[in-house]
């Protein structure tokens, strides 16, 4: 554990989605501000927008592998090849320890679902997230510290 996967844990604890959690720990470094950040990935938790797909935790390390690894040339097919692969590899290792990608899944109930609506509302329904967020920021951070070495 680092102290930059505390930092993400302590703001999804704080009330930032597991999105806004993620890339805003990472977001300086590669030259996005902190409140810019959260405001980017502010729609993205709970499933992106609630839907129960790609876990919030998920897109938020995405972005950050775009932040770190992307290219702002659209004839750059390398670069994004690169990220493409980095994204997969992200989703596989997160897949391998907690079984999936998907938030409904991950939760156990899709949260814009009258069952998930109420679920939601239980106490602990989302206890198993902090460790997604700091599964999805571990990894990210493994990831980039090897795309470095590698340079």
């Amino acid at each position: 554990m680092s102290e930059t996967t505390d930092r993400a844990v302590a703001l999804f604890e704080k009330g930032y989605n597991c999105s806004q959690a993620v890339l805003a720990v990472f977001a300086e470094q590669f030259g996005m501000d902190f409140d810019t950040a959260l405001k980017v990935a502010s729609g993205l938790g709970g499933g992106i927008g609630r839907m129960g797909q790609t876990c919030g935790a998920l897109t938020g390390a995405y972005m950050v592998l775009g932040l770190a690894c992307g290219t702002e040339n659209a004839s750059d097919k390398l670069t994004k090849e690169t990220v493409y692969d980095l994204i997969v590899r992200m989703a596989e290792r997160f897949a391998q320890r907690n079984g999936t990608t998907e938030c409904k899944d991950l939760l156990g109930f899709a949260m814009r679902s009258p069952t998930g609506q109420i679920a939601a509302k239980e106490p602990g329904a989302f206890d198993k997230c902090p460790g997604y967020v700091r599964d999805a920021a571990e990894i990210v951070e493994e990831i980039l510290k090897k795309e470095k070495n590698q340079a």
